[in-house]
């Protein structure tokens, strides 16, 4: 008779690719807070796993830091979200849930590269994250580019310029502005402005 312990099955484990997502997601909060000074050590109670496990999948420290800095520059996760934006809401409201999505985008992106930058580190060529998962910052911003154009679409016909170029100018806008620490707009302002121009409606002549 076969036995109970027999029967049983390992659940299936994670493969080496998942298991570096997993890693570098845990990673990603801690290096914007301390930069390239993190431990392993830390990393690997953050992830729930031995810190063994981090050199299974990562040649060293370097190698997980790049594929972090890889991680935060891909807009994937600010394009799912601007898909996610109903089309049937008025058009300022979807530029405004654009902005705040691309904001948290930029942010993320540049509190890591800031404390990774500041704390010393300098990434060491095309990692393999870069060279399979990355891409580069035109085909980034081709990419966020074309999900703003398509937030866009519903309104081709009372644009003055197709969607694709006025997704870029809002993009330069909006980019521009983040920059802008002291005079920064709100998001409302932002799209009011883009919307309607500089100038207010038209003075009563005296």
């Amino acid at each position: 008779m076969t036995s109970t312990g027999q029967n049983r099955r390992r659940a299936p484990g994670m493969s080496p690719a998942e298991r570096r997502e997993m890693i570098v997601r845990a990673a990603l909060p801690l290096i914007a807070e301390y930069g390239a000074a993190v431990t392993t050590s830390r990393i690997a109670r953050a992830a729930g796993i031995g810190e063994a496990t981090i050199f299974r999948v990562f040649t060293d420290k370097e190698e997980l830091l790049d594929a972090c800095m890889a991680e935060a520059l891909r807009p994937d996760h600010a394009v799912t979200e601007l898909a996610s934006i109903p089309l049937d809401q008025p058009l300022a409201d979807r530029l405004a849930e654009a902005a705040d999505a691309l904001r948290a985008h930029l942010e993320r992106m540049g509190s890591v590269a800031t404390a990774l930058h500041t704390s010393g580190h300098r990434r060491r060529g095309d990692s393999p994250d870069q060279q399979v998962r990355g891409m580069g910052r035109a085909e980034s911003l081709a990419s966020i580019g074309g999900a703003v154009a398509e937030l866009l679409e519903p309104d081709r016909e009372s644009l003055r310029l197709p969607p694709e170029r006025v997704a870029g100018v809002f993009l330069g806008l909006l980019f521009t502005q983040l920059r802008e620490e002291e005079h920064r707009l709100d998001v409302q302002a932002l799209v009011e402005l883009f919307l309607h121009g500089a100038l207010g409606g038209p003075t009563e002549s005296a």
